[in-house]
């Protein structure tokens, strides 16, 4: 049996990632051949991914990569806001945006089989979490490109360059050349984006049963005031300019300037810059948005570590 060397041990521990012990006995498993081991660990690996697949993933990293007309907004989830701050885990993600970005991928279940340095990206996620320990998922993707103009990126509260908790995109359209004053711009609406969050661009592109239900909520409160039904009526169209005030990125107040409606401040640089500039899309991520998380309390938290639990 060849002799298992620390040496040994330490070279398929930077190749894998793995605890000093499961090399060890992964080197002595396979008479020290380390592509042998390397296989053993992900194998033995695969089985852990697969065990941690089932639990909650709701932390991570929204992260954004622009091209020259094209951008994209990523959402990669860890269990624990720690793993955010692992190296690894980041540097998985901005090589996961850079693939979506360069392939111009359009959801997620594309980018999982998206090639990443010769393995595909769903692969190199089972081996990160088997290395990391926790479950981790390629949530959503989105990409946002315009035939002429800039598509801006804002990231809010980043803890590295490009990743953080919050991603917005903003494509303007335009025939304009000044390209930094765009890309200014756009950042900015982004920035306003991100405060936000608007449910659509345009009034005509809200949902209309959400529109309805709004409106019938609204109807109903002034009925319940008695006024005559044509006051009624100016009251309910009141209520809801004020509605698509607040979710309709065009008629929303700037929060920059905290006087202008989006659709002025469009008007505004397309008159500085010499051509119409439209916002033709935006994407906002905000990170575990709509995931619902497990709660468990201390005691049952201690029990379970007791027990051996995962």
């Amino acid at each position: 049996m060849a002799e298992i060397t620390a040496a040994l041990v330490k070279e398929l521990r930077e190749k894998t990632g793995a605890g000093m012990l499961d090399c060890k006995k992964a080197l002595a498993e396979n008479s020290g051949d380390i592509a042998a081991a390397v296989d053993y660990l992900r194998k033995k690996g695969l089985s852990k991914a697969e065990k941690k697949a089932g639990r909650t993933a709701a932390e991570g990293l929204v992260s954004v990569a622009t091209g020259e007309t094209s951008a994209v907004v990523v959402e990669i989830n860890a269990e624990t806001d720690f793993v955010a701050r692992n190296e690894q885990f980041q540097e998985f993600v901005g090589k996961v945006t850079d693939v979506a970005l360069n392939n111009n991928v359009a959801n997620a279940e594309a980018l999982l089989d998206a090639d990443l340095e010769g393995k595909s990206v769903k692969d190199t996620l089972t081996s990160l979490v088997a290395t990391i320990g926790e479950n981790m998922t390629v949530r959503r993707v989105e990409n946002l490109s315009v035939n002429n103009g800039v598509v801006a990126a804002y990231m809010h509260s980043a803890i590295v360059p490009n990743k953080g908790s919050i991603g917005v995109l903003v494509a303007l359209e335009t025939e304009a050349s000044d390209k930094a004053a765009l890309s200014d711009l756009g950042r900015k609406i982004a920035m306003h984006i991100a405060a936000t969050n608007p449910s659509a661009l345009k009034i005509d592109d809200m949902d209309q049963d959400m529109v309805a239900r709004e409106r019938a909520i609204h109807e109903d409160k002034a009925k319940a005031s008695g006024k005559p039904e044509n006051i009624i009526e100016k009251i309910v169209d009141g209520s809801m300019r004020k509605y698509f005030d607040q979710v309709v990125l065009l008629e929303q107040t700037f929060v920059i300037d905290g006087e202008n409606k989006i659709s002025k401040v469009l008007e505004n640089a397309s008159k500085d810059l010499g051509a119409s500039v439209e916002i033709k899309s935006f994407a906002r991520f905000e990170l575990g948005e709509g995931i619902e998380k497990e709660e468990e309390d201390f005691a049952a938290e201690v029990s379970k570590v007791v027990s051996g639990g995962n």
